[in-house]
């Protein structure tokens, strides 16, 4: 296959671009992909996709399966293993069950040799945008709730199979982590610069909605306190740092429909000293909006007599916020629909782990299915 060098834009060579910022750059640790390059006898690279701290993505056609696919080019001699386990566990569950097609798998794992260290290359159908990005496309900044209710249903599904068939926990989700698969093939081919990160433009038609980014996914049955989840989604058993397992995830959602629906955080947990993330101000922030939490999972928790009393008060310098609710919370429903709305955010928003819905449960929600009388 051969390549045009003619109607791209050009970018001056001084220019710092993409994954050049990082140090590692300058010592080699990245792979000079190019432009065309075939790797393990059947990738052809036609364009990037993106970049991050340990890897470069790019996109390339399968030259013997006659499709498209995502390279995820990693630094010189770094790997996830947990992460390429994940995948395996993940290709290895049952086909049949719904959420099957709800998270995203590997299609290939492969090492690209090189002199000094050797780069591994994981191979995934190609995806279009994150709904963080599908949030900032949109003027207003926040789903309708068709849309949520839609893209809700795709992520119960992926977490009742990650869960009950894969036995993990993700433990990272966010607007980012969720991506839309491409159906309307036309959009990966378009043009595009050719070292810099392409943009695909809105597809006519939107494929599933998939879980991504399991490289911090941990085996659900297994105890485990380690601290977890990105800083304004943790739940409370990891802020307290009591065991945790699935329910994390489910806590994880919740906080983030705040960010698809009423386009914010739910929380904010900044230091009022201006030190950034504090936890005191984090749950400060959950006793605002849920109450109190109950005596037994303080009981449980290692870090609980940083924050609260012997009687289960308060005792964190931080106030807590007063005069906020789920009800104060939601701007934009009203009536039973609002009612219902909160009903199953309360599903999710729980204090203890056991008194969350699993995503099975949360899946059949009336108002989730528009059952509203």
């Amino acid at each position: 296959m051969r390549f045009s060098n003619t109607g791209f834009k050009t970018i001056n060579a001084s220019k710092v671009l993409e994954e050049e910022q990082f140090a590692d750059f300058n010592t080699g640790q990245y792979y000079p992909v190019n432009i065309g390059e075939t790797f393990n006898s059947k990738y052809q690279v036609v364009g990037k996709l993106g970049f991050g701290v340990i890897s470069t993505v790019w996109l390339a056609r399968d030259l013997k399966e006659h499709q498209q696919v995502s390279l995820k080019v990693y630094t010189r001699q770094e790997a996830n293993w947990g992460e390429f386990e994940v995948y395996r566990r993940l290709n290895q569950g049952n086909s049949s069950r719904p959420g099957y097609g709800h998270v995203r798998k590997a299609l290939g794992i492969f090492t690209i040799p090189r002199a000094g260290g050797d780069h591994y290359c994981l191979v995934q159908k190609p995806t279009w945008e994150s709904f963080r990005d599908l949030l900032y496309r949109n003027p207003i900044h926040r789903f309708t709730e068709e849309l949520l209710k839609a893209g809700l249903k795709q992520v119960f599904l992926a977490l009742d199979y990650l869960h009950t068939e894969c036995q993990l926990v993700h433990t990272d989700i966010k607007g980012d982590s969720i991506l839309q698969e491409i159906e309307d093939i036309s959009i990966l081919d378009a043009d595009a610069p050719v070292y810099a990160s392409r943009r695909f433009e809105l597809p006519r038609k939107f494929g599933n909605a998939v879980l991504s980014d399991f490289g911090s996914a941990v085996r659900g049955d297994e105890k485990r306190n380690h601290d977890a989840q990105p800083n304004v989604y943790r739940s409370p058993e990891v802020m307290l740092k009591t065991e945790w397992s699935y329910p994390v995830d489910i806590w994880n959602v919740g906080v983030m429909i705040w960010d698809l629906f009423e386009g914010r955080h739910m929380f904010y947990s900044n230091d009022p000293a201006g030190k950034g993330y504090s936890t005191c101000a984090h749950l400060a922030e959950v006793i605002g909006m849920l109450g109190p939490p109950p005596m037994d999972l303080l009981g449980r928790g290692i870090r609980s007599h940083e924050f609260f009393a012997e009687d289960g008060e308060w005792k964190a310098e931080v106030d807590v916020p007063q005069d906020t609710s789920l009800e104060r919370s939601d701007e934009f429903l009203e009536g039973k629909n609002k009612e219902m709305f909160l009903v199953f955010m309360r599903g999710m928003l729980q204090w203890r782990l056991e008194d969350r819905k699993t995503a099975k449960e949360l899946l059949e929600d009336p108002w989730l299915n528009d059952h509203i009388d």
